[in-house]
Order: C-alpha cells, then sequence, then structure tokens
C-alpha cells in the first residue's frame, strides 16, 4: 500500500465523489479509479459502494477509513 493510496482513499471517501476528490487533490480522475482499485486489490475487498451519482463506503471501507484515520492521527 502506498500512501497516495490512502490519501485518495481519504478524499474520496470524504467527498463520496472521484471527480471532486480529483479535482481537490489536483489530479486526474483515471489515477485516482486506478489507484483505488489497486487498493482493492490488494486489501482483497471492495471499499465503496459505486452509484451513478456518489460513492458509499462498504462496510469494510468503514473500516479501513476508521483504521487509516486513526493511524494518521497517531502520526501527529
Amino acid at each position: 500500500m502506498e500512501l497516495r493510496q490512502l490519501e485518495y482513499f481519504q478524499m474520496v471517501a470524504r467527498y463520496r465523489n472521484i471527480t471532486r476528490a480529483a479535482t481537490h487533490l489536483n489530479v486526474s480522475q483515471p489515477n485516482i479509479t486506478v489507484s483505488i482499485k489497486k487498493l482493492e486489490n490488494e486489501l482483497g475487498v471492495t471499499l465503496f459502494d459505486r452509484g451513478q451519482k456518489h460513492l458509499t463506503l462498504t462496510p469494510e471501507g468503514e473500516r479501513f477509513c476508521h483504521e487509516a484515520n486513526q493511524g494518521c492521527h497517531q502520526r501527529d
């Protein structure tokens, strides 16, 4: 897992939208999509339910988001 993948995941989880996350991070939408797919493959879980207009965290995504946020706060 790369730090960039974690950053992209957290931003998509925050906005529930890849386009808005990409705009905020100043990267292309495909970069985020590929990064999250790789992260899901590495973890062996689906992190987001993909709807037409927004994304919803799966239960596994919720747990991962919580753990990622906890890990980031412990580094501070």
